[in-house]
């Protein structure tokens, strides 16, 4: 079963009977890593930068690679996308967490690194590659094996275009090495279909515009077709696919002709207006990105999965 960090109060109690009692440090830390914790340690097994690199709140730079240059690399913690449970069987829930990696090119290089504590610390005891410009669809936690389901660049694929979607997954083993192993699921090519299966929800507009969550839209791809409500009425519009991965055209959108409220009608307008201008989906962090042109500017509508 997938387990999420959850931020609340209840993420902050204390389990004294499952800790040494022998050690201070243990008995005052809690059981499952949080969120402060885990950006504000220290990861290692890059392959560049190749030392250790302490995070402070998510974030670590090196020093430029020309003196007084701008250019430096740099490693960001995904805090979006952060899993705890149990992968080494022990009963406590250790964390997984992914590290983008830039070392001042185009590459964005992502890792994944297991967190597990010992003695009341964390420690990061494994990190694995995953791959450069890697979309993660879904990450979860499953009879103790991190499994991933991503998009990435196929044999035939340019680096800036991924096409292939696949699933990859790991073990923790015995020694604190993370072992990969044989994911269910076969690998496919990026298609619309790739997007059906899943009620998604629009979270933000664009990047720092988030979008109200009432009134609710709402987005299902099915036969050739996107579906869902606009906040007001519900819509269908064709989706076909273009030339290279990602690439769809977005056909006009029909919707039903019930009057709503203002700030309703005025969700659906925009809503409407972006979804025409979309030219291209991927995937980031477990959330579903949409392209669009409107306006005159350019943006990147973002849904997360709808919850039953």
């Amino acid at each position: 079963m997938k387990k999420f960090l959850l931020f609340s109060a209840m993420a902050l109690t204390i389990v004294l009977a499952d800790l040494p009692q022998s050690s201070p440090a243990a008995a005052n830390s809690p059981a499952t890593p949080l969120l402060g914790e885990l950006k504000n340690m220290t990861y290692n097994g890059f392959g560049e930068p190749a030392v250790p690199v302490a995070l402070v709140d998510g974030r670590w730079e090196g020093k430029p690679y020309v003196d007084g240059g701008a250019s430096r690399p740099t490693v960001i913690l995904l805090d979006d996308l952060v899993m705890t449970g149990d992968l080494d069987g022990d009963g406590r829930d250790e964390a997984v967490v992914f590290l983008n990696v830039a070392t001042g090119g185009s590459g964005q290089l992502l890792h994944l690194a297991a967190v597990v504590r010992k003695d009341g610390r964390l420690e990061n005891v494994a990190t694995e590659f995953i791959g450069d410009r890697i979309q993660i669809r879904d990450a979860r936690i499953e009879d103790r094996e991190i499994i991933l389901d991503v998009v990435r660049a196929g044999p035939k694929d340019a680096a800036c275009c991924p096409g292939e979607v696949a699933s990859l997954g790991w073990t923790l083993t015995p020694d604190m090495t993370l072992k990969p192993v044989k994911a269910s699921g076969t690998a496919g090519r990026l298609t619309p279909e790739t997007i059906g299966g899943t009620p998604w929800m629009l979270c933000s507009w664009r990047w720092n515009d988030a979008a109200p969550a009432s009134p609710e839209v709402t987005l299902a791809y099915q036969d050739g077709r996107f579906t869902g409500n606009t906040g007001c009425n519900r819509y269908f519009a064709s989706v076909k696919a273009g030339d290279m991965p990602g690439d769809i055209v977005v056909g006009p959108a029909d919707a039903t002709k019930m009057a709503c409220p203002e700030p309703a009608m005025a969700v659906e307008m925009r809503f409407l207006k972006q979804l025409a201008g979309v030219t291209k989906f991927g995937f980031m962090t477990g959330r579903l990105m949409l392209s669009y042109e409107a306006d005159g500017h350019r943006g990147v509508m973002m849904f997360e999965k709808k919850q039953p």
